[in-house]
């Protein structure tokens, strides 16, 4: 998740993906790091058959620099659309 301007990333793991990235854009969880940095747009997303398999993912990604991030993000989505309307087709 990033916010307009592409300056913050945010990367979660989800049982849900449709579901979870609605609440970001919704702020359901006003506190949270998504909903104080303006986070709504979906960028980059990966999916997997376990959710082991999707936390160690989200460990290396997380523990990745920034250019790693924005590399991942150039591969699927160069113009940085926002893909949840992709996801809507799941």
């Amino acid at each position: 998740m990033t916010n307009d301007d592409c300056t913050t990333l945010y990367v979660g793991v989800t049982s849900d993906l449709y579901k979870r990235v609605w609440e970001h854009k919704n702020g359901k969880f006003p506190s949270s790091f998504t909903s104080r940095y303006g986070l709504h747009k979906l960028v980059y997303y990966e999916g997997f058959h376990s959710i082991e398999e999707a936390i160690a993912r989200e460990k290396q990604i997380k523990g990745g620099s920034r250019i790693k991030k924005e590399s991942l993000i150039d591969k699927l989505n160069p113009a940085r659309k926002d893909l949840f309307e992709e996801i809507e087709k799941w």
